[in-house]
């Protein structure tokens, strides 16, 4: 193994690598498995951008292209493309010198050899190109068949995940080459929208291996992740194109058309239960903007089985929603977190959605203490029929005394509970620290009340005060 270098040895040791590796190009004074030695010697310099500096010129991009593009042998360009890959991710203006020096089309046309390596390196290499460049990727769709080896490349992947295990188990390798060709696929289809009706093809391979895979704990990591963000992009096609009787929708998939959306469901479960709201709010809120684009392209039939999975169940009304440790009631406790914005407005964006986008089915499926939030920042005034029975300033009755229903049973709409599941108010007097408690969160939820505009509320604590109820303490 090579000696670790750092500081002015590094760049001395570097230097003197290069020029051999350049003369080579010219004169061919290399034997194969010397030059495969010294490119094996320069990658472990090429791990940090202190003192790399001959690597990220012109004459040594160029040189670690030509070695991986134009060598006769296979063995040679993957170690030259290691070294090569490593550069353009570390220093981003060497991957516009790639581009000027044409080989992107070298890259492409690599991609089309059916070697797991090849196509680690090269969708590695491609990816990279996506950022920091002004290169346009729309000569490698029309003329190099980009797509076409990007989809191939995932079909040969789905081959290797059977329903009964009787396969070899995709290696090491195996799964940083789909994870690079996925990470690649998103890109491009975030980048070129009109090339999705060609990218979609990958579809049904990628669920077929998210719904096989074996799920790690936690089971948010490479290839999920990337999985998951694949299918976020390809499902818009879904949702916009019609589909065909001959080309049916691969989300749901004949015979079993709950499959996709139960392995969906299943990740997000274990994942809730496994991470950090924090961690959450970067990892699992693309896998709820997908269930929330499933949902909008559903059938019909498929729709009911989304919202009994993630929606409360009438048997969780015992007690307050939320209280519970199934992934409803998580989901519900999300929806208000104040460390994971981003994933708070997608769950409770999920909710709404799942609730038909109704207020009405919306409060009554989540209860209105996780409701008003959303309905308040997003301009949605709650309708009466969420708010029938509540207290007005000229019935004077209290809020929740008299109560919406399901399946006949009277419930809390603050607090979804089924009435008469409630606890019996406590005989004994609370302490006025108890006291000042409760005051304060009425007076937050009166206020509330009162901000939407809909319900004509008198808040207690207000009238109290102004009623010289309260005393002023010395």
């Amino acid at each position: 193994m090579a000696q670790q270098l750092d500081g002015e040895a590094k760049e001395r040791e570097i230097t003197r690598l290069m020029g051999i590796l350049e003369l080579d190009l010219e004169e061919k004074n290399l034997l194969p498995p010397q030059r495969n030695a010294l490119l094996a010697e320069l990658k472990t310099h090429i791990r940090v951008v202190e003192n790399s500096g001959p690597l990220f010129t012109p004459h040594g991009v160029q040189t670690l292209s030509r070695h991986t593009f134009d060598s006769n042998s296979m063995i040679t360009s993957r170690e030259a493309a290691k070294c090569l890959a490593n550069v353009l991710l570390l220093e981003s203006k060497t991957r516009q010198m790639f581009v000027d020096f044409g080989y992107p089309i070298k890259a492409a046309q690599r991609l089309k050899n059916d070697n797991r390596e090849d196509e680690l390196l090269n969708s590695r290499i491609m990816f990279l190109l996506t950022y920091d460049t002004a290169f346009d990727f729309s000569q490698l769709f029309e003329e190099y068949q980009l797509a076409e080896s990007i989809n191939l490349n995932i079909i040969r992947h789905s081959k290797s995940y059977s329903k009964t295990g009787r396969r070899d188990p995709p290696t090491a390798t195996d799964t940083q080459a789909l994870s690079e060709t996925l990470k690649l696929l998103f890109n491009l289809s975030q980048y070129y929208p009109r090339q999705l009706s060609t990218l979609a093809r990958s579809a049904p391979s990628i669920l077929k291996i998210l719904c096989r895979t074996h799920l790690a704990t936690p089971v948010l990591q490479p290839p999920v992740t990337y999985l998951v963000n694949a299918l976020l992009n390809l499902s818009v096609h879904y949702d916009h194109e019609p589909q065909r009787d001959s080309d049916p929708n691969p989300y749901f998939p004949k015979p079993d058309q709950y499959c996709n959306i139960d392995r969906f469901i299943s990740v997000l479960d274990n994942a809730v239960r496994t991470y950090t709201e924090e961690q959450l709010e970067t990892l699992v809120t693309p896998l709820v903007t997908l269930l929330r684009k499933v949902f909008e392209f559903a059938p019909p039939h498929v729709r009911p089985h989304m919202q009994t999975a993630l929606l409360p169940s009438n048997a969780e009304r015992s007690q307050p929603l939320g209280q519970s440790n199934t992934l409803a009631s998580r989901l519900l406790r999300l929806s208000n977190s104040p460390v994971a914005p981003s994933l708070r407005e997608s769950v409770s964006s999920l909710l709404f959605e799942l609730s038909d986008k109704d207020a009405s089915s919306f409060v009554r499926n989540v209860g209105y203490g996780f409701a008003s939030g959303f309905l308040m920042t997003h301009d949605l005034p709650v309708p009466a029929s969420a708010t029938e029975g509540w207290s007005t300033e000229q019935s004077g009755e209290d809020v929740g005394e008299k109560l919406t229903s399901v399946e006949g049973k009277e419930i809390n709409p603050v607090t979804g509970q089924v009435r008469e599941m409630e606890p019996e108010a406590p005989e004994e007097d609370m302490t006025e620290e108890e006291k000042e408690r409760e005051a304060e969160k009425l007076f937050v939820l009166f206020e509330r009340l009162k901000a939407t505009g809909v319900v004509s509320v008198k808040n207690p604590v207000e009238q109290a005060v102004q009623g010289g109820r309260f005393e002023e303490l010395d």
